[in-house]
């Protein structure tokens, strides 16, 4: 049982350190609101969001309120939209996102995600519909936020699927073009994608989940920092130690939350996700915990092998913690919403080549990262087949959320508001993938995939 004094010793942490539950997320399956008219499927579905929802806000901010504790986001994931839709007729699943979207707003949540599609090994008919509604889905809506999930180990890289979010990456880019292509930020490309992720953009509600869950992402950089402190030049022994031992505090307090959360709406406790999910706040930083590690800048030699320690020990402070650790748990590598990561960038510390091999040991991938508007389509689908090949090889999640920005050059800065931070637009690569690309079908799943 977890009782309140267990939170009173979070309280120097919350007060000053940038902890916080970064978001109490509710999913909801909408597999039975499944019908032949579009009309009365978006009906359906915007009623059941809502019928499902409306207490969530109110409840977190009486949990926030009773418990002293920061509850920054309530949000909403939903069955993959794709799986919903493709019983009707229409060829236009824009409906479907302003129906989430209204939703949403009435339930007063700041996100809703699952206009997706899983098309890791082929593609319906439903799933091509959604993927070409994307970009004109996200760039009429506020708060909808859509995934597709390219690859898995165990079926390999649809590089059919790569190929094509290349170029629809491009156009949401260009349908937001006045806000630097800021429906970008609503879109993620996964390889192994999860069914229990809390966080956005990539949340949707798996089908093997309940009706509905309460699934917590914590968050806490800060308070790692802030306890490596004191452990100053002590060997990677003790910093793995101090690491894990905060990491079980944090979750214990998200855990509460979870399960008052649960209790008060009557919906099951799904996963606490431990992931260190950083802010443009100065003190809430990955990059700030591997300096102090001893590296003088994130981006330094040595840097993949302290996140590697940094996310190893997370997880194993977490499960330490709570029975029910999920969604991707871990460190958060986002570059606009990391202030620390922001001025490596602009510093030429940080590259998109060195953030690509610290993906291999983090949580998810290349992260709200900000390219040159006249990148090719083909350049940005061949660096989703980079991340889908590290994810795939090593049986973990990685992802692409990269902005396009219309009419910035390498050295401007993407201002993308709020959470989302400001992206010093990077340099990639100068050669051509366009070939490559073209190729389409899929690559193998690996050899080691083949266990059962």
């Amino acid at each position: 049982m977890i009782n309140s004094s267990e939170i009173l010793q979070t309280i120097e942490m919350i007060d000053q350190q940038h902890l916080d539950i970064r978001t109490i997320t509710m999913g909801i399956s909408l597999r039975d609101c499944a019908r032949s008219d579009i009309g009365d499927a978006c009906e359906r579905i915007y009623d059941k969001i809502v019928a499902s929802a409306r207490e969530l806000v109110r409840v977190g901010g009486e949990i926030e309120s009773e418990f002293g504790i920061p509850i920054v986001n309530k949000r909403i994931s939903v069955t993959p939209i794709a799986l919903v839709a493709e019983s009707c007729g229409s060829e236009d699943y824009v409906p479907f996102a302003e129906a989430l979207d209204r939703a949403a707003a009435e339930a007063g949540v700041n996100f809703i995600g699952g206009f997706s599609a899983l098309v890791h090994k082929g593609f319906t008919h439903g799933d091509r519909r959604l993927i070409d509604a994307i970009p004109r889905a996200l760039a009429s809506t506020e708060r909808v936020c859509a995934s597709v999930n390219v690859a898995t180990t165990k079926a390999g890289i649809n590089m059919d699927a790569v190929a094509l979010m290349g170029g629809v990456i491009k156009e949401c880019a260009e349908l937001t073009a006045s806000s630097g292509g800021a429906a970008c930020a609503k879109l993620v490309v996964f390889a192994n994608a999860v069914e229990d992720n809390p966080f956005m953009a990539g949340a949707f509600h798996g089908v093997g989940e309940p009706e509905r869950v309460i699934n917590v992402g914590v968050s806490g950089p800060g308070v790692v920092a802030h306890a490596l402190r004191a452990a100053k030049g002590q060997s990677f022994d003790v910093v793995a130690e101090t690491i894990k031992k905060t990491a079980f505090r944090v979750t214990r307090m998200g855990q509460l939350v979870a399960q008052e959360a649960s209790r008060r709406l009557g919906v099951p406790f799904g996963i606490v996700d431990l992931s260190l999910a950083p802010t443009p706040a100065v003190g809430d930083s990955v990059a700030d915990i591997l300096r102090d590690m001893g590296l003088s800048s994130v981006g330094a030699h040595g840097t993949t092998a302290a996140l590697a320690l940094l996310n190893d020990a997370v997880k194993k402070g977490g499960v330490m913690a709570s029975s029910h650790v999920g969604g991707l748990s871990g460190a958060f590598i986002p570059v606009s919403e990391d202030a620390g990561m922001i001025e490596a960038v602009q510093r030429g510390a940080l590259t998109i080549e060195k953030l690509e091999a610290m993906t291999c040991v983090c949580s998810v991938g290349l992260d709200m990262i900000a390219v040159p508007g006249d990148t090719p389509a083909s350049a940005i689908s061949a660096i989703i087949a980079d991340e889908a090949a590290i994810g795939v090889i090593n049986n973990k999640t990685t992802a692409v959320r990269i902005i396009p920005a219309p009419g910035r050059a390498v050295g401007d800065v993407v201002d993308l508001g709020g959470l989302l931070g400001t992206a010093p637009v990077m340099r990639t690569s100068p050669g051509d993938s366009t070939e490559f690309i073209a190729r389409g079908g899929r690559i193998p799943a690996p050899l080691h995939s083949h266990r059962n």
